[in-house]
């Protein structure tokens, strides 16, 4: 097993599979397409790339597919049906992809947010999510006036909490008196669970909701309740049209159409993709005028910079959640630390589970 990451597309030098004028592709997701969270967000990129290349592409998509068995019985379906390439959009999807990718080695897998690559036909790409909950943490610092932010997680996987130390990091440098109260569902996508957790935390005084989970359950109660929120992988504004501060909104139709792309030209190569602000891949829904302007140039700045190369979200000085050292002072994260962080940062007074 190995995960390496880029800022840019790696190559493998491995040979390209062989496909015919119309290529077909299938995508199997974790929840429902119109969860209007990250289902929704892959599925608007698979709609564009269709239209990119119109008759010869051809998709197919599974939805709500469990991981284990039932992930390796679809993906076994679509290569045995001829499918060329395999996107699978979500994290939990590794053993089955790898299971799958070595019994149809002239299949190419794409994992998303994957780090298990046991065969030369699996692709792995992932976003650069911390880097949006940065200035999400950064506008939620300066508009919180109770200084409690909520936040549901789903997984205690390094994703999430690279998202949660951001935020909070974020957060904390602008309002010293912040605290995080996080509840985690173990689950992508629950929305009765989810709405439950958004009550909860603002029952315990979080007048900011954040959400690293995918249905707009928590925006609503947001709404309902009067305080505020911010979406998660799409603009979720329709669902608080007060609430809904903004929300990191995943682009991942300029990878898919390169990919595709690659494919069509015999020159598919597996590849370790990890990507931001600079490449397009996420993007920030528009700023909810209760924001104030200038903190909105603050936050438009922050993004230029991260872009640009010129600031990285974890620099230091940065102590874990015990106050050992991780960071020293203008020391920056390495990939490898954020692509297996499984710690809090010095601040948070949650317990992170196993």
């Amino acid at each position: 097993m190995k995960k390496l990451f880029t800022a840019a597309l790696l190559s493998a030098a491995l040979a390209a599979p062989v496909v015919a004028d119309t290529t077909k592709v299938g995508f199997i997701y974790i929840g429902p397409v119109g969860d209007f969270g990250w289902t929704a967000g892959h599925d608007r990129a698979r709609q564009e790339m269709q239209e990119h290349f119109g008759d010869a592409v051809e998709t197919t998509i599974v939805e709500n597919v469990d991981y284990g068995a039932d992930a390796e019985r679809v993906m076994t379906q679509m290569a045995l049906s001829g499918t060329d390439m395999i996107f699978a959009a979500s994290f939990g999807y590794g053993p089955d992809v790898n299971a799958v990718a070595g019994r149809f080695p002239n299949v190419a897998f794409q994992h998303a947010t994957g780090y298990i690559q046991d065969h030369p036909n699996i692709s792995l790409y992932d976003a650069r999510f911390y880097e949006g909950r940065a200035v999400l943490g950064h506008i939620a610092g300066k508009m919180t006036e109770t200084n409690t932010i909520g936040y549901i997680a789903s997984y205690p996987i390094p994703a999430v909490i690279s998202g949660i130390n951001s935020a909070f990091l974020h957060a904390r440098a602008v309002n010293p008196d912040v605290n995080f109260r996080i509840i985690w569902t173990y689950s992508w996508f629950d929305p009765a669970l989810e709405a439950n957790a958004a009550e909860t935390l603002i029952e315990q005084g979080a007048d900011v909701i954040m959400q690293h989970t995918d249905s707009t359950a928590a925006v609503r109660v947001a709404e309902d309740a009067g305080v505020m929120a911010f979406g998660q992988a799409s603009d979720m504004t329709q669902f608080g049209p007060t609430a809904h501060l903004s929300a990191i909104v995943d682009r991942w139709a300029p990878y898919y159409i390169a990919r595709v792309e690659a494919l069509k030209a015999g020159e598919w190569e597996a590849q370790n993709s990890w990507l931001g602000f600079a490449d397009g891949i996420i993007e920030m829904a528009p700023w909810n005028d209760r924001i104030p302007a200038e903190l909105q140039t603050e936050a438009d700045e922050m993004i230029a910079a991260i872009a640009a190369g010129e600031y990285h979200p974890f620099t230091g000085p940065i102590n874990r959640q015990d106050g050992t050292a991780w960071l020293a002072e203008g020391e920056t994260a390495p990939d490898g630390d954020l692509a297996t962080m499984n710690f809090y940062v010095e601040g948070i007074t949650s317990e992170l589970p196993n």
